[in-house]
């Protein structure tokens, strides 16, 4: 059995379970806890059967809407529901699911009659076992057929992902085929063409060339399964009983490897690594060892150890993921081994945000977040120490703390195996995350050192480069809109199609805007989407922005280009809307502050506000602006 070994056990689990039903309002977080806990195929069908039996929902301020996950596949895939809810829930996400009829994945999507077509998936995994894909090949099947199978079959498969995307907008995730076919000839199988294992090896292949193409994510079972055993992940009994191809003992992580996928599309992944130091990122007490004392790098075992998780770390960041130091120490002592001890991987410099006094570590966290100008629900903690962890867990629940070993060999895995970090795609802004941070250290000294405000946006000396809406910048375009939730008015989420949509739209338009200034590039900050409607008003269907950037005067230098872009289309005044989450209340002044006035609603609820065009003055700043790629 696959162990969710990263999750803490929790104590009294089933009493809690229990008294589940009594919790009232505290029912939805008391089941949250509960789920992100190290739970068996048992307990998570328990949990399940719970939740559905008392009724469990969320709350009204959960700031997403509910997950509708359309199962489209060619086996049984029904004992899998309660682990992927579990696993919603675990990420505080409401999970519903639709399971198309046995094997009428195709039908179901080429019908728009169908149940499938009413329940409006908002996600569709398409999930093709691997007796159902190898069908018709044989051992006496030549290269020819065996070729003409491969194509028609991943042809079949690219148009249920555009049947999938043309009906629904919406996220479509392709789950490659566990290798369940045993081998004829051995290690030399891809040498006989009509090999039904060596098939399945090349499907999985080809369905991932087609899948970055397609911009479909993948779930990879193959390689999971490669890692746990197939004993682990397929039970050739249940599957002729019941046609399961996953194994129910392994339904836990299957649920949980979905959702890191479905979250990781909703730009719900974790954003930020915070790391313990002493006897985590080496080994000792720097306070009381010394530098020169310290286990780390070459020379032992375990500070070969250390120095491959601190590597491990450091390919973090440069994918993008935002590193931050917590560490009870004296700040210069913690500072030190970064500086000067020869063997340290991570230095200063990748390092984001560092914090090292006496305070206790969910205040230096709630620092962290504050300093990085992300939610404490984006927080990866990691500190060898069980009293640390459990007291973070305890007094921040949003912050996700894995439950290391003793052993530092196997604290890279454990982050890995965890899959807080999960992606469905990679920018280039991605990888200069880590840059722009510490750039942004570079401006707070600028401003500390400024007379006044002024002075500090003039010696900032930024540039704002804006283009419209296109395919080059597609992919961090839908991830900004999917991931920001603090500054954006409406948080209204956009697929690839959408965005597309917007992009062919005579009578709308879509701005991506880049900041540059003379510490750096801040990569896309902005995204602003009009849409012209018959009255002549352009409603500002999605305006969101990066908290990094805040006080730069770059919200009034956007209404200017957004105001050009309406007059543009031929608009009368802008219409702005303000839809209140638990995460936005940061711009509930946005209009009023651009000078907007309110025209139904209040800033607690769902509000307008117009500007009207007639009467229009482009705001002045010290930002200047051009359209990226145009002749200077």
């Amino acid at each position: 059995m696959i162990e969710l070994y990263w999750l803490p056990k929790v104590e009294q689990w089933r009493e809690r379970l229990r008294r589940l039903g009594d919790a009232g309002d505290a029912a939805w977080d008391e089941a949250a806890a509960l789920a992100a806990s190290r739970l068996d195929v048992v307990q998570t069908n328990a949990l399940d059967a719970t939740l559905r039996r008392a009724r469990v929902e969320p709350p009204a301020s959960l700031p997403d809407k509910p997950v509708r996950l359309a199962l489209l596949g060619s086996s049984t895939m029904a004992h899998l529901h309660p682990a992927i809810r579990v696993a919603g829930l675990r990420r505080r996400m409401r999970v519903d699911i639709y399971e198309n009829d046995y094997g009428q994945y195709w039908q179901e999507l080429s019908d728009p009659e169908a149940e499938l077509h009413r329940f409006k998936p908002n996600a569709v995994l398409l999930a093709l076992d691997a007796y159902h894909l190898a069908a018709g090949i044989g051992a006496a099947s030549s290269a020819a057929e065996v070729e003409t199978a491969l194509h028609d079959t991943c042809e079949r498969i690219r148009a249920c992902w555009r049947l999938a995307r043309a009906a629904f907008r919406c996220t479509v995730i392709h789950q490659l085929a566990l290798p369940l076919h045993p081998p004829l000839l051995g290690s030399n199988e891809h040498r006989l063409p009509g090999s039904r294992s060596a098939f399945i090896s090349r499907i999985n292949a080809e369905l991932r060339r087609m899948a970055d193409a397609e911009e479909v994510a993948v779930l990879a079972l193959d390689e999971r399964m490669a890692r746990d055993g197939l004993a682990a992940w397929h039970d050739p009994e249940l599957w002729h009983r019941a046609k399961q191809e996953v194994t129910p003992s392994a339904a836990p992580i299957y649920g949980d490897l979905v959702m890191r996928l479905v979250a990781a599309s909703l730009g719900r992944s974790y954003k930020a690594l915070v790391l313990d130091l002493d006897n985590t990122l080496w080994g000792g007490v720097v306070g009381d060892d010394g530098v020169e004392g310290l286990v780390l790098g070459q020379g032992s075992p375990l500070g070969e150890a250390f120095a491959h998780f601190q590597d491990y770390a450091r390919e973090l960041s440069r994918r993008g993921v935002i590193l931050a130091v917590v560490s009870k120490n004296d700040e210069r002592n913690a500072l030190e081994p970064f500086e000067r001890h020869p063997e340290m991987v991570l230095k200063r410099g990748d390092i984001a945000s560092f914090v090292a006094n006496w305070n206790n570590k969910p205040a230096n966290l709630r620092a962290v977040a504050e300093e990085l100008n992300i939610g404490l629900d984006a927080l990866v903690f990691v500190d060898d120490n069980p009293f640390e962890r459990n007291l973070v867990r305890r007094e921040l629940p949003m912050v996700a703390v894995p439950e290391i070993s003793e052993d530092p060999a196997g604290f890279a895995q454990t982050l890995a195996d965890a899959g807080y970090f999960e992606a469905v795609s990679i920018t280039d802004e991605d990888r200069a995350r880590s840059g722009q941070y510490q750039s942004n250290r570079q401006r707070d000294r600028l401003k500390a050192s400024a007379t006044d405000l002024d002075s500090y946006l003039r010696g900032l000396e930024m540039r704002l480069l804006w283009r419209p809406f296109d395919r080059a910048g597609l992919t961090r375009t839908v991830q900004l809109i999917n991931k920001t939730n603090q500054f954006n008015l409406t948080t209204r989420r956009y697929t690839e199609a959408d965005v597309l949509g917007v992009m062919e739209d005579d009578r709308a338009f879509g701005l991506q805007l880049r900041l540059i200034d003379r510490f750096g590039d801040n990569g896309i900050i902005a995204i602003v989407i009009g849409r012209l409607g018959d009255d002549r008003d352009l409603l500002i269907d999605t305006w969101l922005m990066s908290c990094r950037v805040l006080g730069r005067q770059v919200e009034p230098t956007t209404l200017n280009l957004v105001a050009a872009a309406a007059q543009k289309l031929g608009a009368r005044r802008l219409v702005g809307q303000y839809v209140p989450t638990a995460r936005n209340g940061m711009v509930r002044d946005h209009y009023p502050k651009l000078g907007f006035g309110a025209i139904d609603g209040d800033p607690g609820t769902t509000a307008r506000y117009a500007l009207d065009l007639a009467g229009f003055v482009p705001r002045d700043s010290f930002v200047d602006v051009r359209q990226e790629g145009a002749d200077d």
